[in-house]
């Protein structure tokens, strides 16, 4: 997952992210940008399943 797709996701999810829930399974790499996108994601209400623990302990270090 790189920044050049969160303008794609973001046309996609724009709605209330309350009622997405994201699986990421399959994502086996993210940038920045992208783990910022996802914190911002979960931080409006969206659900993400599955997170990779490298992007999870990553997302937690940025909002701290």
């Amino acid at each position: 997952m790189e920044a050049a797709q969160v303008p794609e996701l973001k046309e996609l999810f724009d709605c209330d992210y309350r009622d997405i829930i994201l699986d990421l399974r399959d994502v086996r790499l993210a940038d920045r940008d992208a783990v910022r996108f996802l914190r911002s994601c979960e931080a409006d209400g969206m659900k993400l399943e599955n997170c990779p623990a490298y992007v999870r302990e990553w997302i937690d270090t940025e909002t701290n």
